[in-house]
């Protein structure tokens, strides 16, 4: 039987990359965005389907998730990787913009896991990607918004994977570090720092890689943790050093 894998965002960048590995594998994937000039093409590329959808619209994604069951039972993995920037500050950042990445990158993969969750049981033995990020545990004062977002995506994650393992349903926790795309095309990193941007297929191999060996959380590439780990252990001599950077 042919796995069916449902997968957010999957218009550009990561998500694209990740249908087209999944693809390659013999998956068939439904693909879910906002922006059909992108997902038509590319569901004819890889032979699947597409769904118009706003993850921010729970309404609208639980009918989303009502249709896609109805042809398709059981679903076998749900990626949760619908995402949006916010460069921004928590002080003078556009309040819509704060609200809008908040509801993307944290709710929408709430309500995507809660709408598909009967069809990921029925399928059980199943998985759960989540794209998080680097940013979900290293805040930076010119990403506060961003990375706020991605805290609270990243604690969803691992409270679900938790929860969800005795159901028969893996979580994995995958956080990139700089990933060039569409939507973050990475121009303001300094030069020196652009050889640690890396490409989206890079992730999607990751991703793929993950499913198959049952990482769960995982970073890409790896050496991204020490920035998490700097963080975790010497929180206050980073505060002083980014507070003495931003005063001068």
């Amino acid at each position: 039987m042919q796995r069916l894998a449902v997968v957010t965002g999957a218009s550009s960048g990561i998500g694209a990359e990740i249908v087209r590995a999944l693809a390659r594998r013999d998956w068939h994937c439904v693909l879910l965005a906002r922006r059909e000039e992108r997902l038509k093409p590319l569901a004819e590329e890889t032979g699947g389907e597409y769904e118009l959808c706003d993850v921010t619209d729970r309404a609208a994604v639980e009918e989303t998730a009502r249709r896609v069951v109805e042809r398709h039972p059981r679903v076998h993995l749900l990626v949760n990787n619908a995402g949006i920037p916010a460069r921004a500050s928590f002080l003078e950042g556009d309040p819509a913009q704060l609200e809008a990445v908040l509801h993307t990158n944290y709710l929408g993969g709430i309500w995507c896991l809660r709408a598909f969750l009967p069809a990921l049981e029925a399928a059980a033995p199943s998985d759960v990607v989540n794209i998080v990020s680097v940013a979900g545990t290293v805040a930076l004062p010119d990403s506060g918004p961003y990375a706020g977002s991605k805290h609270a995506q990243l604690a969803f994650s691992r409270a679900t994977a938790a929860e969800l393992r005795p159901r028969g349903i893996r979580v994995h926790t995958v956080k990139p570090g700089f990933v060039r795309t569409e939507g973050f095309p990475q121009s303001w990193v300094p030069r020196p720092a652009q050889r640690l941007v890396i490409g989206p297929e890079r992730v999607a191999d990751h991703v793929v890689a993950s499913l198959e060996h049952g990482r769960g959380e995982t970073t890409v590439p790896r050496y991204y943790g020490m920035a998490s780990a700097m963080q975790a252990l010497t929180p206050n001599v980073l505060a002083r050093l980014l507070g003495n950077r931003l005063g001068r």
